[in-house]
């Protein structure tokens, strides 16, 4: 941080053009530093980098009831200048060189495992956060490629993904917006809290970092990379913007406010951002785009099947997704009541069920990947267990004549035929979740909160706040299972 360094020399400097060269980033840098440098020292004033790479936001406004902590909104104004102070060498004039913007872009955007990549995540936010007042118990050591150790809140994992939400929402806008609305991401910290053997209720609670770190890389690996798009996309700004007179061009607030778009379907925006986190693949993507849309029509123009408006039954969905062999994503919600406590109500749950091809008319299982998603209360992804490759069964009507053994008419996810781990009957008034014991597919782990019997019976409503299916259990409803 502003130590000062000798002269470089050429095979120095070859040698760091040629890395970023090989992301693809060279002619960007050339053109911001070239505007963002001062002509006479040859490099860019410290305060000009700060500026180029800071946030300019509105006042943050939660969507949950939890209250956002004081001293966050001055957290997110202390990004920019962290991010120069941490990973940009200054020399002795106060600033930075060639070869030391290149080698500071290496270390925030270069090729480098997740974990490494996380880590420089956690030292933003540490830096961010003893800038704006309020330090985690964070440490770093140097002498062990950055190791860390210490503990955080539940608090601070809170306000970690909301500055992660708010790079990301930063990187994809272009358009000046009205305010700054933070997603309710308490699935997010409920799982970390139950990895971590924690109940959360209490952000107050400290947990071990390394624990913190090692649930991240396990759950939302994606999570590491809205730092190193957010700097990306900070420089290109700054490549972009013309220069006017011998000023630094200033940093734009365009994209740094935030539009609320009320949640009219189950997949707000919040959950498909947790679940984009979870993936590698095109449909990440597609999710980040729905999570940052500005047209709120827009955002749901992909939408293939939603049950109170094209009906519900097997027949109605089919009519909807033939010849669709894309990745789908569907969504169902229910509530879990307690008969023991006399709760006829329970608990609302939001669960998802991922595919990479569609649906396909089959009598038996197909596919190749997905995954199946514990959204609500508490987040959790079910991902390719190894072992087997039933993860999808659509069967929506029985072949012409007589079937000795017909197949059953519905959808299903994981498990065996007649066994399965989740299965739709084929007028969606019956849904069952089994316990994971039955399914080899998917990764095991309760689907929907307090899931301790073999079977969980349901019901199907309509409601027009829901997206695709809405799963209300029955608690009157008995049916033995053959065993």
């Amino acid at each position: 941080m502003g130590a000062s360094t000798s002269i470089p020399s050429r095979p120095e400097e070859q040698e760091a053009e040629s890395l970023v060269a090989s992301i693809g980033a060279l002619p960007t840098l050339q053109t911001s530093f070239a505007k963002l440098s001062d002509p006479q020292s040859k490099s860019i004033p410290l305060h000009s980098l700060q500026q180029c790479l800071s946030l300019n936001p509105q006042e943050p406004l939660p969507e949950s009831p939890s209250p956002i902590p004081d001293h966050f909104p001055s957290l997110l104004t202390h990004l920019g200048p962290s991010i120069a102070d941490l990973f940009f060498v200054s020399g002795e004039g106060g600033g930075v060189s060639w070869v030391e913007f290149l080698r500071g872009y290496i270390a925030c955007c270069g090729r480098m495992p997740g974990s490494a990549a996380l880590d420089n995540l956690f030292r933003l936010y540490s830096s961010a956060s003893a800038k704006a007042g309020s330090p985690p118990k964070l440490e770093f050591d140097s002498d062990d490629d950055g190791k860390m150790s210490g503990s955080l809140l539940f608090g601070d994992l809170r306000m970690l993904l909301w500055v992660c939400w708010v790079m990301e929402r930063s990187s994809r806008s272009r358009v000046e917006e009205d305010g700054l609305v933070l997603p309710d991401l308490g699935g997010l910290v409920s799982s970390a809290g139950d990895a971590c053997g924690v109940d959360v209720l209490d952000y107050e609670i400290p947990v071990s970092a390394p624990k913190m770190r090692a649930w991240v890389l396990a759950t939302v690996p994606g999570l590491s990379q809205c730092f190193p798009r957010f700097v990306q996309d900070r420089l290109q700004r700054c490549a972009a913007l013309e220069v006017q007179g011998d000023s630094a061009p200033s940093t734009s607030s365009a994209g740094d406010t935030y539009l609320s778009i009320p949640d009219t379907c189950l997949l707000s925006r919040g959950i498909a951002w947790e679940i984009s986190l979870t993936l590698r693949s095109t449909m990440s993507e597609e999710l980040l785009d729905f999570c940052f849309s500005r047209n709120g029509d827009k955002s749901y123009e992909n939408l293939l099947y939603k049950s109170s408006v094209n009906g519900k039954g097997l027949s109605r969905l089919w009519s909807n997704v033939e010849g669709y062999h894309g990745p789908v994503l569907m969504l169902m919600s229910g509530s879990s009541p307690d008969a023991r406590k006399g709760d006829t109500d329970g608990q609302r749950w939001v669960i998802g069920m991922l595919t990479e091809q569609g649906f396909e008319n089959r009598d038996t299982f197909y596919g190749s990947s997905g995954s199946l998603y514990a959204l609500s209360p508490i987040f959790h992804v079910f991902s390719h267990s190894g072992k087997e490759k039933n993860f999808v069964y659509c069967h929506v009507s029985p072949r012409r004549g007589y079937e000795t053994h017909p197949k059953p008419v519905g959808l299903a996810f994981g498990g065996t035929i007649g066994n399965e781990r989740m299965f739709i009957d084929e007028d969606f008034a019956i849904a069952t979740i089994r316990h994971h014991a039955v399914d080899k597919t998917y990764q095991p782990g309760s689907l929907v909160p307090n899931q301790v019997d073999l079977k969980t019976f349901a019901t199907w409503e309509d409601s027009p706040e829901k997206m695709m299916m809405d799963m209300v259990s029955d608690p009157n409803r008995v049916q033995r299972e053959d065993r």
